[in-house]
């Protein structure tokens, strides 16, 4: 039998081991929460920090294309305006015999300006604000067809929602990146994009019937990047999907919460 005082001591022993394992399990727990607060935090910051580098960056790329639109419209436009003008006072100093070459220059010097004025439409993200997201790629699409770059189609089903102004800048500029890279890459015939308009959501699908590429050698592609960066932005899910000789999708998902 133990003595009384070895029994208590043995008490006092088990009570202090049993009090220490609490306190490690304790500062334990409270070590880990503070390193996931830690963790979370560094990743809130990481990713405040990326969102606000892509949102300068787009920004950057929007002043730069408005940039370019106003050059394009002012300057080129002017320009040429010019040139019709002159060909215009040529065609009266000339003999007659030379008058279908000059108005047909004419006729080229038009359809040159035509461009000029629908591509800048495109560029300048106040006319895109200001058509809207609809006509503004109804315009993009309508300057591939009239250039014979493919056929392509706009197809809508659902009831159109209004989304936010910015936003459908955005959501344009994903498509027009898209569809610049089929015209300078896809050698496509037929280019089909389809706008669903959900009760949560806004789905877009582009698919085209080009050469296709193998998706794992083009993600690090800046064009890809893009794309990608301006979706994470809307919060919106996308992907694009090809198969070498098979065409290439493109499938956004925008949710309309928060527009």
């Amino acid at each position: 039998m133990l003595k009384k005082e070895e029994v208590l001591l043995l008490v006092y022993f088990i009570t202090i081991i049993f009090l220490l394992v609490i306190f490690v399990i304790v500062f334990f727990i409270a070590f880990q929460r503070r390193k996931n607060k830690f963790l979370k935090e560094r990743y809130e910051a990481e990713r405040r920090y990326q969102m606000e580098l892509a949102d300068s960056r787009i920004e950057i790329q929007e002043q730069t294309l408005k940039n370019i639109a106003w050059e394009l419209h002012d300057n080129v436009g002017q320009l040429l305006s010019v040139v019709n003008i002159q060909l215009n006072v040529l065609m009266n100093a000339v003999p007659e015999k030379f008058n279908s070459q000059i108005s047909e220059t004419k006729g080229l010097v038009q359809d040159t300006v035509q461009e000029i004025r629908s591509l800048s439409k495109v560029l300048n993200n106040d006319v895109v604000l200001k058509n809207g997201l609809l006509e503004s790629l109804q315009v993009e699409l309508d300057r591939f067809i009239r250039l014979k770059y493919l056929k392509a189609s706009l197809k809508i089903t659902g009831d159109i929602v209004p989304l936010n102004s910015a936003n459908e800048i955005i959501i344009f500029r994903i498509i027009q990146e898209f569809l610049s890279n089929v015209i300078k890459h896809a050698k496509a015939t037929k280019l089909c994009v389809h706008l669903d308009y959900n009760e949560k959501t806004l789905k877009v699908t582009i698919e085209d019937d080009g050469v296709g590429f193998d998706i794992s050698e083009k993600t690090a592609n800046s064009g890809m990047l893009t794309m990608s960066k301006r979706a994470e932005l809307l919060k919106a899910e996308f992907s694009i999907t090809s198969k070498i000789g098979k065409g290439t999708q493109l499938f956004l998902k925008y949710p309309y919460k928060g527009t």
